[in-house]
């Protein structure tokens, strides 16, 4: 439990997002019903907005207390899902965001539709507000549910329903611009607790030799490392990262709508590219910010130093999930506890928000405006805030079933593994291979998900020593040789649309000239590219 002075600064700040979020929502509208202005921000983002809100979209509430969880467990070996994201982010900046924003397009199943045929974009709008539903919202629900009961000693559901009902109001208003507004505050705020956690565990650990010496006598030098070697216990052995994780990274970086919207909402290209570049480089932070705390709790632990017996089970283990509120509640004074608890709302909101706003997008503009093309701005504004309503209360009934897995981030993975193999499958080869076909990617797309699903069910019910990285990585491969044969079998037939949606040579990005100087989104990829592979060199 926390003191009333945290509550009170928990409560204010609250009251301050959602002021804010109505204000950013409902000022600068000509038009509250405007379906351009409510779903893209009327297309006036710049990069450094961009860059933030897809940050903010991306961790979560979730990720502080999974991330948490994975370094108390496996050291920064869970870091992997951040640095290998700044190279998909690269993938997104050269290869997909010009033709997303040459396009114009609302959505990523609009851009199926453009590059292949209408029946790819019905698949992929319905699998995305699936996944939105289950992955963006269910599972941040249940992270923030477990921190707020813990800290507030509020029934789970209880919590998950305000903090739904209060993101919900001004998200359904407001639109994409009030997402992003608040997401770039709540980044600042998320950020700034995480560092003000991370230096109050380094000062009470006492510094790096002290977690060398720890790790050292328990013979677990491992969690200071990246790459661990094949056969590796915790599932992510060093190849099942570099095979693995670009599936599921593309899926989720370049093809998935709650992340790529803030995108379209862009200025224009350069912006665009460079926004997604600019997160890259800060997705350097959740290792040393998110990960490294909950190795640092670890340590803590073991020194005698920080009390776990609240988190421990009848069968005498340790229930880790709740680590991150033990760590807010035993090593942050009264005062800063609130500010932490801030930042767990604004990871938590932000995530919410974001998926909320890609849900209302995909079903206004490619479910319903589908089968009713006259329909009106207001009509489809509408439409997305009752997809927007009823998307909360679906998620909310999926936490029971979600709550089933031991690991938090090691369910999420395993979720996103094998729905993101078909996905990435007919992106990558509908932007680098101009044989791509149409029914090649159609019937990829409803095999390719079928047979996820069918993997998943069966590996629950009969469970098999594979990681899930390395699943994703074999269901691709499946799919790969599937979309090639069709599109022999299935010749391409090109409009003249889709022949322009499609790069003749994987060199062609970069003849486009972009900002002068260090903006350069050629000089910033090379940069980011370089300082990933000295850091990977560093923690190898």
């Amino acid at each position: 439990m926390i003191a009333t002075t945290d509550i009170i600064i928990s409560i204010c700040y609250v009251a301050f997002i959602v002021g804010l979020g109505f204000w950013a929502g409902l000022s600068g509208k000509k038009n509250d019903s405007a379906a351009g202005e409510y779903f893209l921000a009327g297309k006036s983002l710049r990069w450094p907005m961009i860059g933030m809100a897809l940050f903010a979209t991306n961790i979560s509430c979730l990720h502080l207390v999974s991330l948490a969880q994975s370094g108390f467990d496996t050291g920064l070996l869970a870091g992997n899902f951040e640095w290998m994201a700044a190279f998909t982010l690269i993938l997104l900046a050269l290869f997909f965001i010009p033709f997303y924003i040459r396009s114009g397009v609302a959505t990523l199943p609009d851009f199926l539709e453009r590059r292949y045929n209408r029946a790819c974009r019905d698949w992929l709008a319905i699998v995305s507000v699936v996944s939105a539903i289950v992955i963006h919202i269910a599972f941040s629900f249940l992270a923030g549910g477990i921190v707020l009961e813990t800290l507030f000693g509020i029934n789970m559901f209880t919590s998950i329903i305000l903090i739904a009902l209060v993101t919900g109001a001004y998200t359904i208003v407001g639109g994409l611009r009030a997402v992003v507004v608040t997401e770039s505050v709540q980044t600042v705020v998320l950020l700034g607790g995480a560092v003000i956690i991370t230096v109050l565990s380094w000062w009470k650990v006492g510094g790096w030799q002290p977690v060398v010496q720890v790790l050292q006598e328990g013979h677990q030098m491992d969690k200071l490392s990246m790459l661990h070697p094949a056969g590796d216990p915790n599932g992510l052995p060093w190849y099942a990262v570099f095979l693995g994780y670009p599936v599921i990274g593309i899926w989720y970086w370049c093809a998935d709508q709650t992340i790529v919207q803030r995108v379209l909402g862009a200025k224009d290209e350069n912006h665009a590219r460079t926004g997604a570049l600019f997160c890259g480089f800060i997705k350097v932070l959740p290792v040393f910010i998110f990960i490294l705390p909950g190795l640092l709790a670890y340590v803590l632990f073991k020194q005698g130093h920080l009390d776990l017996e609240v988190l421990r089970q009848a069968d005498g283990q340790l229930h880790t999930k709740g680590i991150y509120s033990v760590m807010i509640t035993r090593l942050v004074p009264t005062g800063l506890v609130g500010v932490l608890v801030a930042a767990l709302l604004s990871g938590l909101m932000s995530q919410i928000s974001g998926a909320l706003n890609s849900i209302a997008t995909l079903v206004s503009y490619d479910l319903y405006k589908r089968n009713r093309p006259q329909a009106t701005d207001r009509q489809l504004v509408k439409t997305g805030r009752i997809a927007a309503g009823l998307a909360l209360i679906l998620s909310i009934g999926l936490l029971p079933l979600l709550n089933r897995y031991e690991s938090l981030f090691n369910g999420i993975n395993d979720v996103i593994s094998h729905i993101a193999p078909p996905i990435t499958c007919v992106f990558l080869l509908g932007v680098f291979w101009k044989k791509a076909s149409s029914l090649s990617a159609q019937y990829t797309l409803w095999i390719g998900s079928a047979l996820g699903a069918g993997v998943y069910l069966t590996g629950k019910l009969y469970p098999i020593n594979i990681p899930p990285l390395m699943v994703a990585f074999y269901l691709f491969v499946v799919c790969a040789l599937l979309q090639v044969v069709l599109s022999f079998v299935f010749p391409v037939q090109h409009t003249a649309e889709s022949s322009r949606l499609y790069w003749e040579s994987p060199l062609a990005p970069l003849r486009v000239k972009g900002w002068p100087g260090l903006a350069n989104y050629k000089v910033l990829s090379a940069v980011l590219l370089l300082m990933m592979a000295a850091l990977y060199w560093l923690f190898r």
